[in-house]
């Protein structure tokens, strides 16, 4: 009970700061006023008084945020108790001004029912995940979960994107009590070309599904440095493997998000904004802590948390701007998706979420 008097409170806060059009004060958040209890500090970039006007085509970009600010999908533990139930992670999403959702293992497994409680929020789901094993000879199951999950989308109807977003885990790490960065698979030439060669495949059948595959380069997996999403957009068909920008992931394995979207945007068919607290990062490595233990440290936050180091505006530019293979003039259509996995207990989802929905209005005029 006392839980639940603490969000309220929270929330009706958080209503009436964000309700103002004054721009808001840039401060850390570091004590819960109600509890005492240490917070993961949040520091409200200011960025200006109105926003600017749109970079991008209201209607051909849309927001999402992942459920991993709420509950984490890699580690169900990080939640609070008792956990977050999923109507309060879809409620609390819309409130803030999102219009999609990762998947989560909270939401219904009735089709029906996970329909209905989106339309009542008008939201969608933005994506699902498929961990593919190409590289340890587990073609025949990587497929048949990536279509199963191509049914999934499908069978939400006007609920769901079409983007299907795919990693490779063979041999994965992210999820092991191990340093990441260090203790990552390296593939061979074979388990590359059989990587390529299945992604390939899986990619033609949801581009004649009408669907879009796009590939998460992730920490701890065999496809994290620049070197590997170099060889994996070279040695796939750029007509049926897209990219997917996740911010906070390259700029872990330390890759330049900025340089790849600025090399790679022609490529890019989702976006994941994820922010990075610089000094957890360094002291995530020096500890070499797993990267399950780095989330639970805050290593990561939202756009819009000037204690983050990542510079939005510039990567915003670059995909709202740039030019194909055959030099004409382009702009990122698809979704931008937040995705901040912290421990709700630490980060408070709602004040987080609603961060970042003001700060992106306010950079992207959407």
């Amino acid at each position: 009970m006392l839980k639940q008097i603490r969000r309220l409170l929270i929330s009706v806060v958080i209503l009436m700061l964000f309700g103002i059009s004054t721009p808001l004060p840039a401060k850390a958040v570091t004590i819960d006023p109600l509890t005492g209890e240490d917070k993961l500090p949040l520091k409200i970039c200011r960025v200006g008084e109105a926003p600017k006007p749109p970079i991008f085509e209201r209607k051909k970009v849309h927001l999402g945020i992942t459920p991993t600010g709420w509950s984490n999908s890699d580690d169900r533990s990080i939640d609070l108790v008792p956990p977050i139930p999923y109507q309060q992670i879809l409620s609390e999403m819309e409130l803030a001004g999102f219009k999609g959702s990762q998947v989560s293992p909270k939401y219904p497994a009735d089709i029906d029912i996970l329909h209905d409680e989106l339309e009542l929020r008008k939201l969608k789901i933005s994506e699902p995940w498929v961990g593919t094993k190409f590289t340890t000879n587990r073609s025949e199951v990587s497929k048949e979960i990536f279509h199963q999950q191509m049914d999934y989308m499908k069978s939400l109807g006007d609920r769901a994107s079409k983007i299907i977003v795919v990693a490779e885990l063979g041999g994965a790490v992210h999820q092991q009590p191990v340093e990441p960065l260090n203790n990552r698979p390296i593939y061979s030439d074979e388990q590359w070309d059989k990587l390529t060669a299945g992604l390939n495949e899986i990619g033609k059948e949801a581009h004649e599904a009408g669907m879009r595959l796009v590939y998460h380069p992730h920490v701890g997996t065999g496809v994290e440095t620049r070197k590997d999403i170099d060889r994996l957009m070279n040695n796939t068909d750029p007509k049926y493997v897209k990219l997917l920008l996740d911010t906070g992931h390259l700029y872990y394995a330390g890759v330049d998000p900025l340089k790849v979207t600025e090399d790679y945007a022609y490529r890019i068919g989702h976006v994941h904004l994820k922010n990075i607290r610089k000094d957890k990062l360094d002291d995530s490595q020096n500890k070499k802590l797993s990267f399950i233990e780095s989330i639970k440290n805050g290593v990561f936050t939202v756009p819009g948390d000037c204690s983050g180091v990542i510079e939005f505006e510039p990567i915003f530019k670059a995909l709202a701007n740039f030019k194909d293979k055959k030099g004409e003039d382009k702009t990122y259509k698809g979704w931008l998706v937040v995705e901040a996995e912290q421990d709700p207990n630490k980060a408070e989802p709602l004040l987080y979420a609603q961060t970042a929905r003001k700060y992106l209005h306010q950079v992207t005029g959407l």
